[in-house]
């Protein structure tokens, strides 16, 4: 059993469900619009230059060891605790190779790549790119992932300020879901190429007998595919890792989740505020939160209610919008996160399933009905630390023991994060443009 508030940070859905305030609601309530006339617009990026690094610097592919920021980071010691030795045989079959460059207008954007070399020649093999396209007469910046076992993000270079707006539209995507009622497509499966092994190794998601076996036969990962349309992590300039790292790192996020398999996950209609069983090209909405003790949970948003997940290790998704990527390149989506004086607002803006053109805001604050957002604190006078605990994990091959949490007097700066920032799942496609970053004099 997962203990807080690592269940709720690692688990991305919610099946307790209760009626909230709704978007339009909830833009009452804050007393916000999208295009408040206070926001200031700091940096903006259209991709109609060639997307290279900035004057004076070089991007090359580099070797790097792998990292161990905190227990669950590359070579932490929670993969120590579940695998032992044959973690570390595992760990130690492949070289990661990243790059890593600014650019944009005084470097306020950041590429951060990484690849693997699985045979240790010297090179990465099928490296993920980030390179200008034209898509329907309009000037993109291309993410391209050809291997699940790397990973590509955007990311903004320097903390952002204490309230600011992040937006940009997404133009195409191709990272799995179905495509007029079809999982297969063009020879790939749920985004996925359909040969090959594509599996999570080394970095299983609790204990698991997988280290025992060739990296080909661990759990095969095209069951699911997503990308990560706009999120807020909490540590400094942030890059692809496992996912189990990634998932303890998140302070908000808009995603997808794209399940190949019989639904076991929930959607929102939000014409009918009601949910139905799928996972297919929807879009999840959470403030992550670990909620009261023995209620470890995340916050999911939708026009059918608020959902708080429980600790039951199981909690499925549950989304809050479906798109339709067929729409695009002619219909964009529009993502964006505003951080006020008070709390998160998600955004979203496009043609969903069920309701056509819409938007829908949700806004909660860094502390809402007894579930703080994880790690809002940007700053050690925000946050007096009344949500630390202490986390103990005791695997097969030793003990993961973290006296604190949230300690007080910590800080967290937000970072907004693009793309895929796993490297063991996630494999395709996305073109985006007009990113733009606003800012506002604190209240």
């Amino acid at each position: 059993m997962w203990p807080r508030p690592f269940l709720a940070i690692l688990c991305i859905g919610a099946v307790t469900l209760s009626q909230g305030s709704r978007g339009e609601e909830l833009q009452a309530r804050t007393g916000q619009k999208a295009n408040e006339s206070s926001w200031r617009l700091e940096f903006e990026e259209n991709f109609e230059q060639p997307i290279e690094p900035i004057e004076g610097e070089t991007a090359p592919w580099i070797k790097v060891a792998p990292e161990k920021m905190d227990p669950f980071d590359d070579d932490g010691s929670y993969f120590h605790a579940i695998g032992g030795r044959d973690f570390v045989e595992q760990l130690g079959s492949f070289d990661t190779y990243r790059r890593t460059f600014r650019f944009g207008k005084e470097g306020w954007l950041t590429a951060e790549l990484s690849a693997r070399d699985p045979d240790k020649q010297g090179r990465p093999k099928n490296p993920p790119s980030l390179t200008k396209a034209n898509i329907g007469g309009e000037s993109v910046g291309l993410l391209r992932e050809p291997d699940h076992h790397g990973g590509i993000l955007i990311r903004s270079t320097r903390p952002l300020p204490a309230q600011y707006r992040i937006e940009y539209s997404l133009v195409a995507i191709d990272f799995g879901g179905s495509r007029h009622g079809l999982w297969n497509n063009s020879e790939r499966l749920n985004g996925y190429a359909e040969k090959g092994a594509k599996t999570r190794h080394p970095w299983p998601f609790g204990s698991s007998d997988e280290f025992l076996k060739p990296y080909t036969d661990w759990l095969d990962v095209r069951f699911a595919n997503g990308f990560y349309f706009l999120a807020i992590v909490d540590y400094s300039n942030p890059f692809p890792h496992n996912n189990v790292f990634i998932h303890t790192h998140r302070k908000v996020v808009m995603d997808s989740y794209n399940v190949n398999e019989k639904a076991i996950f929930e959607t929102c209609n939000p014409a009918e505020k009601k949910y139905y069983m799928s996972q297919d090209n929807a879009v999840n909405m959470l403030f992550l939160s670990p909620g009261e003790p023995k209620e470890s949970q995340s916050v999911a948003e939708t026009e059918c209610g608020t959902n708080y997940g429980v600790q039951n290790g199981h909690s499925p998704v549950v989304s809050a919008v479906q798109l339709q990527p067929e729409l695009m390149p002619s219909q964009k989506y529009h993502f964006a996160i505003e951080r006020d004086e008070t709390g998160y607002t998600l955004e979203i803006k496009g043609n969903f399933r069920f309701v056509g053109e819409k938007t829908y805001r949700y806004h909660r604050s860094f502390l809402q009905e007894r579930h703080p957002i994880w790690h809002f604190n940007q700053t050690s006078e925000e946050y007096d630390g009344a949500y630390d605990d202490s986390w103990t994990y005791e695997g097969p091959f030793g003990k993961v023991e973290m006296a604190h949490t949230w300690p007080k007097d910590s800080a967290y700066p937000d970072f907004f994060i693009i793309g895929d920032p796993h490297t063991n799942y996630y494999e395709g496609s996305a073109a985006i443009t007009n990113i733009k970053l606003y800012s506002r004099d604190g209240g």
